[in-house]
């Protein structure tokens, strides 16, 4: 008795919700809540459909390659007609190979080895392989990762034509490719500091180039910027030294004076 008596309240409560909720759902129909209140009709995204039977596929194939290198590729993702690839450090080789020997890639060709820089991340660089198969009219992206005290195999034993990319990617972002037989700078010059694609290396850099008169020859000088290039004008973009007072203006656009007020006549 006492408990019918407890749950009597209750009851009452959930009977109010109930029947509040009800005379809401009632006093608003589902088609006009659902009618939009725009009538001109929206444009398609042509990417969706564009790309619809090449994505699909790429997720089968990007399935494909995760069940035959299980051990080796973390994951893949596709954007529109681009997959990619992601592996780590140490099982980058393999992947490569894979793709290149096996009878479903034949990706024969390096187009390119490219790097990306992330300095909030743990690994700040991405390396990128750019592969070409020429059998299959189709291109595939494989990334890894590496940081500053860390390194990534050299590519050189797979793909000949790795070697300058990876001077490139070792001279713009520093990245260490282990076992490479001749890792220097190639675009850069001979005692050249830093890494200019770094995202903290300056823009302006660190040193200065100029042809000496007097020793007949290039010098490198510490960088040295007047204030006379650090004060900018923000009135004209043309115009990026000056006194910044005050913009040269026409006289056609030259404020007027205020109208004097009319005399009353007495």
């Amino acid at each position: 008795m006492l408990a019918r008596i407890a749950l009597r309240p209750s009851q009452a409560l959930f009977r109010a919700a109930s029947a509040v909720s009800r005379r809401s759902i009632a006093s608003s129909s589902i088609a006009k809540a659902s009618t939009s209140p725009f009538t001109e009709p929206t444009s398609p995204n042509p990417a969706v459909a564009k790309y619809a039977g090449a994505t699909e596929a790429l997720h089968t194939y990007g399935s494909y390659l995760m069940q035959c290198l299980p051990k080796f590729v973390q994951q893949f993702s596709v954007l529109r007609d681009e997959l990619t690839i992601y592996a780590g450090p140490s099982g980058v080789l393999p992947v490569l190979e894979f793709l290149r020997d096996h009878s479903q890639c034949q990706f024969k060709a390096c187009m390119d080895i490219s790097g990306a820089d992330y300095p909030e991340r743990e690994h700040r660089f991405e390396v990128v392989y750019h592969l070409l198969s020429v059998k299959f009219a189709g291109r595939i992206r494989v990334k890894t990762y590496a940081s500053e005290g860390t390194h990534v195999p050299s590519a050189i034993e797979i793909y000949r034509g790795a070697d300058w990319y990876e001077r490139e990617a070792w001279d713009m972002y520093g990245i260490f490719f282990k076992d490479h037989p001749d890792l220097r700078r190639i675009l850069t010059d001979y005692g050249f500091e830093g890494h200019p694609l770094r995202k903290d290396f300056p823009l302006s850099g660190y040193t200065e180039v100029r042809y000496d008169e007097e020793r007949k020859r290039v010098v490198y000088e510490p960088l040295q910027l007047t204030q006379a290039f650090r004060n900018f004008e923000s009135l004209s973009p043309w115009e990026q030294i000056g006194d910044g007072k005050e913009a040269p203006r026409p006289n056609n656009l030259k404020p007027l004076p205020p109208p004097q007020p009319e005399e009353v006549k007495k």
